[in-house]
């Protein structure tokens, strides 16, 4: 019983890697960028997307957002009144989005009116990880309100991330955390992974973080 689970998981991996490689050809045709940010819920991920699409609005670049959540669509309707081309994604019961749900959202996207694409995922620091969507990179976003702590419960989600975010910084001192502890811990799982700290409201570093991911 229990190999009979472990072979429907490996196929169900192995469909999603499929698809993720087909939305990466889809997105490569259109020359689009993309980014798939997952993170916990009130990490910031929407204030940190918002803030980067005004930086490139004043940039001339047309960005473009799939909103993720389990229920609802507050995050997509903050996007839509910003003006930008957003589709929002129920999941249900999963925590996380996948390559399929994506396939379809991007068959509703007009993908020549976008230069680049943010993946806002379910508010959830685990499950995404194992579910590639076909970005060009996959970004996790943390917070110091949730502690210093979260690389060494949670190692194994960051050896699938090209950047991490820590944000909030401005709250650290409250929250006796220190970022720096943060960073240090990620480096020591994933040394090719690159950390930035922001403070999304206040635009800090969030400059840093989109010449490190290739957007300035």
């Amino acid at each position: 019983m229990h190999q009979i689970s472990i072979d429907l998981c490996e196929n169900i991996m192995e469909q999603n890697m499929e698809l993720a490689r087909k939305n990466a050809e889809r997105l490569k045709q259109h020359s689009i960028r993309s980014y798939d940010l997952f993170g916990p819920v009130g990490s910031g991920k929407t204030k940190l997307i918002e803030t980067m699409s005004d930086i490139l609005k004043g940039e001339n670049i047309r960005c473009g957002v799939i909103a993720g959540d389990v229920a609802g669509d507050a995050d997509y309707q903050r996007f839509r009144s910003r003006g930008l081309p957003v589709i929002n994604l129920n999941t249900g019961k999963e925590c996380h989005l996948d390559a399929h749900l994506a396939q379809h959202a991007l068959e509703k996207m007009e993908l020549d009116d976008i230069d680049v694409l943010f993946i806002e995922n379910v508010g959830n620091i685990i499950c995404p990880a194992d579910f590639p969507l076909g970005t060009d990179r996959r970004i996790l976003v943390l917070s110091v309100t949730e502690g210093d702590d979260m690389v060494k419960k949670h190692p194994m989600v960051f050896h699938c991330v090209d950047v991490v975010v820590v944000n909030k910084v401005d709250l650290a001192e409250i929250m006796e955390v220190d970022p720096k502890s943060i960073v240090q811990d990620v480096k020591e799982v994933n040394p090719s992974a690159v950390s930035v700290m922001t403070d999304a409201k206040k635009e800090s570093g969030v400059r840093e973080l989109m010449k490190v991911i290739g957007l300035l």
